[in-house]
């Protein structure tokens, strides 16, 4: 996919020459956000890379969509559970809960 605004690295999608991922541009444009808007908050792109960035979300959306998506799944997955992290909270927790159920019964 040759596109002027848009590249493909790290695993992820980027507007070329910045750090700014085309992720931050398409979630503000999916909340209603003009592209004026989106300059405001991201005030290192041009107008026309942010044109250019929903473009390219608008010619690829379903892609995009999916990208997005298995974006999402692992950044939510990818947590480390309390129970592994730290055992002895966990376990604290998990008493202080049935301590607190128990209570109420």
């Amino acid at each position: 996919m040759q596109n002027p605004y848009i590249e493909q690295r790290d695993g992820g999608y980027y507007v070329i020459g910045t750090r700014i991922s085309l992720d931050s541009v398409v979630y503000s444009f999916k909340e209603g956000q003009s592209p004026e808007a989106i300059q405001e908050d991201f005030p290192l792109l041009k107008r026309p890379q942010i044109y250019g960035a929903i473009a390219f979300y608008l010619d690829h959306e379903a892609e995009i969509d999916r990208y997005l998506e298995d974006s999402r799944r692992v950044f939510e997955g990818g947590g480390v559970p309390l129970s592994v992290a730290n055992p002895a909270l966990w376990e604290k927790i998990q008493r202080s809960r049935t301590h607190a159920s128990e209570s109420r019964s």
